[in-house]
């Protein structure tokens, strides 16, 4: 497939590199067209390494060709990314001042469009009003990312991955991708005005003082989902349970944090969090047992013995939530969302599994992950189905692959939809 690939002049220009190497390696063909801003961040040299094509800005260059125009008109899909506030505002406007302008305005194909700024930019209204202009005419934009900006600031505004802005603009191009892959994470916030607790990673039961009993959350789920749920407008908590620091670097400043350890102080969090939200997303792994006894000193080896060790059963947290929203009439309209990362056996079905817990929690929508052969915790990829009810039938929904923030935002339009449903039949 013949791809136009559009850079515009933003830090985030760096990244075109790797977009141009996943499309390379897909075996399409990419011309490169970037601003003569976006020189400045990235050169031409690298962009025609990698491409293996020639790279210019200018409607003047190679005139003999008519780049301006036939650049668009052989074009089967354009994506630009990074796209600036700046150049938004000129595709919106109809400008045609620079080859990359010219080429969006001459093309018939799909246009995709990738914005990076920072979050004042993207949620000035000129740029609001820029975007749902490109909307209405056909351009598929993929809303930024929540994260890490250039400064010290965080927030809407971050470049998505490399693979994720690929992975949309290739569904573009073959039907499957909506308007935006990111539609629930528009600035004027689908959860507006509501409270969401969510719970993330894996807690831990001590055994001493240096041992513990623990799962392989890394709670990358959790934070992808407190970030799409502050970027759609709410006000969040997130509990969390042993969550490497690294991962909290870019938790934008609005997101209130928690920090427990075991599931006794999960639960207790939860449970004090519960009289406020509108909404709990459990996301959090949450051990089943613990220790009975934990010692205060570190345990020695005693000979060639092995280790016995008698575990107790943990609450269960979920289930209790549940329990708790039943016996609180003000607590009657509030939505509570788990996870099941299951694994099947030579019996069961993974699905089956997490359809069974569906039913044993209460919940409203069981987000379920297969896990088997590891295929979740750490990772960065991911597939879930949501599982809901419709008078009273399971509704299982269709797998759905992407990136954790991806999937994140799929979950939190889910819980809008569910408050949009709870709300109409009360």
């Amino acid at each position: 497939m013949r791809i136009v690939l559009g850079v515009a002049g933003g830090i985030a220009a760096y990244k075109a590199a790797h977009i141009i190497r996943r499309l390379r390696e897909l075996d399409h063909s990419v011309k490169v067209v970037p601003t003569a801003n976006a020189l400045k961040f990235i050169g031409a040299p690298t962009l025609e390494a990698l491409s293996g094509q020639t790279v210019t800005t200018d409607v003047f260059d190679e005139i003999d060709t008519v780049n301006h125009v036939r650049i668009g008109q052989e074009a089967e899909l354009i994506i630009i990314a990074p796209a600036t506030a700046d150049l938004i505002a000129k595709i919106a406007a109809g400008r045609a001042d620079d080859l990359l302008t010219a080429s969006v305005l001459t093309t018939t194909a799909e246009v995709v469009v990738a914005p990076a700024m920072h979050t004042e930019m993207w949620l000035n209204p000129a740029t609001v009003a820029n975007i749902a202009t490109l909307r209405s005419r056909g351009v598929h934009v993929l809303d930024p990312a929540v994260g890490r900006l250039t400064g010290p600031d965080s927030g809407p505004g971050r470049l998505p991955e490399p693979e994720e802005i690929v992975d949309f603009a290739l569904s573009v191009k073959d039907g499957t991708a909506g308007d935006s892959a990111a539609a629930s994470t528009d600035p004027s916030g689908d959860l507006s005005g509501r409270r969401i607790v969510i719970s993330a990673g894996g807690t831990r039961e001590a055994l001493d003082p240096v041992r513990f009993l623990g799962n392989r959350s890394s709670g990358k789920q959790g934070i992808a989902l407190a970030k799409a749920a502050h970027a759609a407008g709410a006000a969040v908590e997130l509990v969390a349970a042993n969550i490497d620091t690294g991962l909290l670097t870019g938790l934008p400043a609005g997101i209130t944090m928690t920090p427990v350890e075991s599931t006794l102080e999960l639960q207790s969090a939860m449970h004090s969090a519960q009289v406020w939200a509108d909404a709990i997303i459990m996301a959090a792994a949450v051990a089943d047992y613990r220790p009975a006894e934990a010692t205060e000193s570190k345990m020695k080896k005693s000979g060639d013995d092995g280790l016995t060790l008698r575990l107790v059963q943990n609450p269960d947290i979920l289930r209790g939530l549940v329990d708790e929203r039943s016996r609180q009439t003000s607590l009657r309209h509030q939505i509570i969302v788990g996870f099941a990362a299951e694994t099947g056996d030579v019996a069961t079905a993974a699905l089956d599994y997490a359809r069974a817990k569906f039913e044993r929690k209460g919940v409203d929508l069981l987000v379920f992950n297969d896990v088997s052969g590891d295929r979740a915790f750490g990772h960065d990829e991911t597939m879930v189905q949501i599982i809901s009810s419709d008078r009273g039938e399971i509704v299982v929904g269709e797998e759905f692959h992407g990136s954790k923030d991806h999937v994140s935002q799929k979950v939190i339009a889910a819980v809008s939809d569910q408050f949009t449903h709870v709300e109409s039949t009360t």
